[in-house]
């Protein structure tokens, strides 16, 4: 048996992303990460695929040397929407900080990352839809995490859990805005 990849055809990418969007909210980011690469090769400026693969690479963050950073930022920095491009990129630096402080990283690893997150939330807000206030919202949240951190000696490592839920875009249909 040969070992090929297939393409799917355009008239499925509707489909696909359903898929991809599904099996994130089933936290199978892999799956997902490959559903994105499908579409991608049949429609390689599909802007919801390139946003939906950047969110399955955060879910596989760890805060390791392995987490694939670049890739991510690579995938939200061809997002053609100014607004969408500054907003995926904090998601990147936000997840990639609560990472980080969830694998014991000392704060003055972290911290930086959510600062980065909020330049970019901060950024989005200014160019944000009217009425979308996800930047706000993500903003506040590193706030509240950032205020959270207890003081502590230079030898000290603060973590905290990560509870939050990956972003979602409700009510708007993949086939519509999203790409």
């Amino acid at each position: 048996m040969e070992y090929k990849l297939k393409t799917i055809s355009t008239s499925g990418i509707d489909g696909a992303l359903f898929k991809a969007q599904l099996y994130r909210y089933l936290n199978e980011p892999e799956e997902s990460e490959s559903i994105c690469q499908d579409i991608l090769a049949a429609d390689p400026e599909n802007q919801a695929a390139k946003r939906l693969l950047g969110l399955a690479i955060t879910d596989q963050f760890r805060g390791v040397l392995s987490d694939r950073y670049a890739e991510a930022e690579a995938a939200f920095k061809e997002l053609s929407d100014p607004y969408k491009r500054e907003y995926y990129l904090g998601i990147l630096s936000e997840r990639r900080a609560k990472a980080q402080a969830r694998a014991g990283r000392p704060a003055h690893v972290w911290v930086p990352l959510f600062e980065d997150a909020m330049k970019h939330f901060e950024a989005a807000e200014t160019i944000k839809p009217s009425d979308n206030e996800e930047a706000v919202l993500r903003w506040n949240r590193c706030v509240r995490l950032l205020q959270s951190i207890p003081a502590t000696t230079s030898e000290e490592s603060v973590s905290f859990e990560d509870t939050d839920t990956s972003p979602l875009e409700l009510a708007r249909p993949f086939g519509k805005s999203s790409r």
